[in-house]
């Protein structure tokens, strides 16, 4: 077959690298806008932080010189001295800590145990293999195959087991367990005492875990042959235990430990909101006056027409330009976040006056797009993982957002409305004989919500409410 060229014309929509840069920084929140910040900082050496300190009167304070500062005798010689401390007072440093993970607490206590230098390899092996939750949940024998793949070593899953029992021993009790039951079991088998209700807890636990999870409290009752109260007993015991092992771990903060910086703040006053972007983490940012110098220094020397000039000219040019990008898409950004969040406020002023999840109004995306002229995306990155200070807690904002429902009359009501329905009416529901979905529908639909039972089961599910027969008690 002959190869051929020809010409094709077609239309093509491309972004600008502005346009990128403005997309990613839009999805940024607070304190990722930071970092991102400092390494534009780091990686263009036109760019700086702007260090500029204000007065109380927003006016810049005038620069000292070193002379005129060792001129300056305003301050009395007392005041110069330290010297209103104690005798007995100790002087003191203040440690800061940053923390240490689980695994890392885990591993600095199998240096108290009796291993061998295989076993405290393959015991480290097996803590990194626990899951944030505390849990181990690969099995022995594929882990036994990596260790075979990754390191070259055989080794039975009897010798896993016997150091996984080890792992168990560490603290908090239980860590690496692989199931729920065997988290429970360890925590109940090393209780002291001699109590009706603690041996019905370890019997529970250790042979009947599966009724006792799905809540088959009568055949339990029938099959021990007690009585409702002692099994209650019982559960009150099996109760206070951990329902996962990382739960228990206190000593020291975790890395990866999540922060919330909130990228709004709003405030409600005297009938009048205050909204305003969190930019106090924010660093400002400018061009360095020095490199606008050298450019103007080079275009006008003599040698401008080098190749080296050309070449320093290209680069200093190249990076005020990369520069002058980053600024005006920083400033897009804080425009754009304000202005959305603007209209969300206009749109659910009610419920941020007093934070009624009741009075929150029914909003998509796109009523939010529609008000302020932008496209969907936009809103959806803007709403994505940014949070709101107000007068009655920190909301993300993408929580606000709900689809509408309707009532018998045709009012338009949010599903948050009929969420709190939901959870008010399992809350008073009698525990022996809980609501079902259906229950719940019915009693939506005596209110005047038109909804059908699996988009009750829904709702519940979007609620972490259990179904009925997982919430029924003794």
């Amino acid at each position: 077959m002959a190869m051929q060229q020809r010409q094709i014309l077609s239309l093509q929509q491309k972004l600008s690298p502005q346009q990128i840069q403005m997309i990613k920084l839009l999805e940024l929140p607070t304190i990722q806008l930071d970092q991102r910040i400092k390494e534009e900082i780091e990686n263009n050496i036109v760019l700086e932080e702007d260090i500029t300190i204000k007065s109380e009167e927003g006016e810049t304070q005038k620069n000292i010189t070193v002379e005129e500062y060792l001129k300056e005798n305003d301050v009395p010689s007392y005041k110069s001295r330290i010297n209103n401390h104690s005798k007995d007072e100790k002087p003191c440093s203040v440690t800061i800590s940053g923390g240490r993970s689980l695994q890392d607490h885990l591993t600095s206590q199998l240096g108290y145990r009796n291993l061998t230098e295989q076993e405290n390899m393959l015991a480290r092996y097996l803590i990194g293999s626990i899951d944030e939750d505390g849990y181990l949940r690969r099995d022995l024998e594929s882990i036994s195959d990596d260790i075979a793949f990754t390191i070259g070593l055989e080794i039975p899953v009897e010798k896993l087991e016997y150091l996984l029992k080890i792992i168990h021993d560490l603290e908090p009790l239980g860590i690496g367990s692989r199931s729920l039951q065997e988290y429970l079991a360890i925590q109940i088998n090393q209780k002291k005492g001699d109590t009706t209700s603690l041996k019905i807890a370890k019997i529970v636990i250790n042979n009947h875990f599966d009724d006792f999870a799905k809540k088959h409290y009568e055949k339990l009752i029938s099959r021990l042959q007690i009585d409702e109260d002692t099994f209650r007993n019982a559960l009150t015991e099996i109760k206070r235990l951990s329902a996962k092992p990382s739960n228990l771990y206190s000593e020291g903060g975790s890395e990866l430990t999540p922060y919330i910086s909130p990228d709004f703040l709003l405030y409600f006053q005297d009938e009048t909101f205050d909204l305003s972007l969190n930019t106090h983490t924010v660093p400002e940012i400018k061009i360095n006056k020095r490199y606008r110098e050298i450019m103007r220094n080079l275009s006008t020397s003599e040698n401008k027409e080098s190749a080296e000039t050309k070449e320093t000219i290209q680069f200093v040019k190249s990076k005020i330009d990369s520069a002058k990008w980053f600024i005006s898409a920083i400033q897009q950004r804080q425009d754009t976040l304000l202005r959305t969040m603007q209209e969300i406020l206009d749109y659910q002023q009610e419920y941020f006056k007093d934070g009624d999840k009741g009075k929150l109004r029914p909003m998509i995306l796109k009523d939010i797009a529609d008000r302020t002229q932008l496209d969907i995306s936009t809103i959806s990155r803007v709403v994505n993982s940014k949070y709101v200070q107000t007068n009655f807690g920190i909301i993300l904002l993408k929580s606000l957002f709900s689809e509408a429902m309707h009532t018998n009359s045709g009012e338009e009501v949010s599903s948050y409305e009929i969420k709190k329905i939901l959870k008010d009416s399992v809350d008073a529901e009698h525990k022996r004989k809980p609501l079902t979905d259906e229950s719940l529908m019915e009693i939506l639909n005596k209110k005047g919500y038109t909804i059908a039972r699996r988009t009750v089961a829904k709702y519940r599910e979007m609620l972490n409410i259990p179904v009925a027969r997982l919430r029924k008690q003794i």
